[in-house]
């Protein structure tokens, strides 16, 4: 079984993983110091719940429309270009006075542009690591994303104590800055992975592939619809628990990088598959606990014991790489971050209307039922693809010897 340490000497790796996780603290400092402008300005759960996650609802239009891109443009090129449209994007929130319906605006604009970085970069990891390390490669990654959360989320609840908003924003941009020279001169400038035009309908064309593959589908619902549900309740945690909500946003990180820990570092290829049925309804049962107004630090731990189960997604990624021809596997894996994201804008959304009618605690709790029957619906589905694909891998038997 390959190790974190085997995959961290690659040169390439290493740059591809600090550019993500310099990027992810300054989005997560960036959304944390928005959603609380925005609640103080409007008080509106459903705006706060929007800020953070309603940019998600881009990524299905990008998806839609440049996410060949993932496969048929230079991978370095196009990461570069990203790093530095998200750079300006904080900067313009540090440097202008903007309303919240302008804050709101240029983060929808920008969150279209980046639709198509998941696509780039889980494709190019797939060429950067061993095809047996993609798993691990991805546990790493996602490490990565829990750990500069519980930093970004972490250190802005700390530093808008002492800084004001725009400050806490240019901070934000220095960490999106950086990314740029590490992507620049520590990624080879490989060559798209297939020869086509970016355009829409090349867009279209590999989506309707991917869309039409039984094998493809029930895993892009399990990737999105579960887990975009437990999003819901976690874009109310300021709602919920006003300047304590970087505390719940904190614990939600360190179990999802926790999750992710054990399943992409110390499970094989069935045990994760086995393990990820499991971890689907985990992620769902403790955010009940929010029905009984429990003390934060109890919710919390609930909420850091939930999140593990984030891990399954692992699982389900793999699976749909094994699936996908090589050739689409960028736009597979970016049409599924697109559609996951998107479902996290929407159920935002959704969480944030129904909490401004019935308060954020019952409508955390209600998610949390509909995410638990979402699970139980896909069960079956999951389970014949998951059967597919170990009978696609099994060796064949030899023929028989004749006389």
């Amino acid at each position: 079984m390959s190790t974190y340490r085997e995959i961290f000497r690659r040169s390439e790796f290493r740059s591809l993983w600090l550019s993500s996780a310099l990027g992810n603290a300054s989005s997560t400092m960036t959304s944390l110091t928005l959603a609380i402008v925005v609640n103080d300005q409007t008080g509106s759960a459903l705006l706060t719940a929007f800020v953070m996650f309603g940019p998600s609802l881009a990524q299905v239009v990008g998806a839609s429309t440049l996410m060949s891109a993932a496969d048929t443009a230079r991978p370095r090129r196009i990461l570069v270009l990203l790093a530095a449209l998200s750079t300006a994007a904080v900067a313009a929130q540090a440097a202008f006075d903007l309303s919240s319906a302008a804050r709101v605006i240029l983060t929808l604009a920008v969150a279209y542009g980046l639709s198509i970085g998941a696509g780039v970069r889980w494709g190019l990891l797939n060429e950067v690591v061993a095809p047996d390390q993609f798993v691990l490669g991805r546990s790493a990654m996602n490490l990565s994303v829990g750990a500069m959360q519980i930093a970004g989320f972490g250190a802005a609840g700390l530093l808008l104590q002492v800084l004001n908003p725009n400050q806490v924003f240019w901070l934000a941009t220095a960490f999106a800055a950086l990314a740029i020279p590490v992507l620049r001169y520590g990624l080879e400038d490989r060559a798209p992975r297939r020869m086509a035009r970016t355009t829409l309908r090349e867009t279209w064309r590999g989506n309707r592939v991917l869309l039409q593959r039984p094998s493809t589908r029930p895993l892009l619902l399990a990737l999105c619809i579960p887990n975009g549900l437990i999003v819901g309740c976690e874009a109310l945690f300021v709602p919920y628990a006003g300047a304590g909500a970087g505390l719940l946003l904190a614990a939600g990180a360190a179990g999802m990088m926790t999750g992710d820990l054990v399943v992409g570092r110390f499970l094989n290829r069935n045990s994760r598959r086995t393990v990820s049925a499991y971890l689907r309804f985990l992620l769902a049962v403790p955010f009940l606990g929010f029905a009984f107004h429990l003390p934060l630090g109890v919710l919390a731990a609930l909420v850091a014991v939930a999140c593990t189960g984030y891990g399954a997604s692992l699982a389900q990624q793999e699976l749909l790489t094994d699936a996908t021809p090589v050739e689409l596997r960028g736009q597979v894996l970016g049409l599924e971050s697109a559609l996951r994201m998107t479902t996290f804008g929407v159920t935002a959304v959704i969480a944030g209307a129904t909490a401004d009618l019935i308060g954020p605690a019952p409508a955390m709790a209600g998610l949390a039922v509909l995410s638990l029957l979402a699970s139980a619906a896909l069960t079956r589905p999951l389970a014949k693809v998951a059967r597919q694909s170990a009978d696609a891998q099994a060796p064949s038997s030899p023929a028989p010897a004749t006389a």
